[in-house]
């Protein structure tokens, strides 16, 4: 019970690192750039005034959504290596 305490505080304290923690990604030559953070939410996005063509918004949402989802991706990943840090060495009876 006590590695149980102790295993769910450390996860706690790992979650809480990971929700200050940002990576950025960006597409369209930088013309989108969105930062996430590690916990899985959107922190910001920035868009450049130049890329606003209000003939072609699609292009515009394309690149939000290609920055977003590379930047959410890498977040992710920060994020199940970290936790994977705390989980590695868990042996629970009747698991394996």
């Amino acid at each position: 019970m006590k590695q149980a305490a102790r295993m769910q505080q450390q996860m706690e304290q790992v979650q809480s690192n990971l929700a200050g923690r940002t990576v950025e990604a960006s597409s369209g030559g930088g013309a989108v750039k969105v930062v996430a953070r590690c916990d899985g939410s959107i922190a910001s996005i920035k868009i450049d005034p130049q890329a606003i063509n209000p003939a072609d918004a699609q292009l515009l949402e394309d690149m939000v959504v290609t920055a977003a989802n590379q930047a959410l991706g890498q977040a992710k990943e920060i994020s199940n290596a970290e936790m994977g840090k705390i989980t590695s060495g868990l042996s629970l009876p009747g698991l394996g």
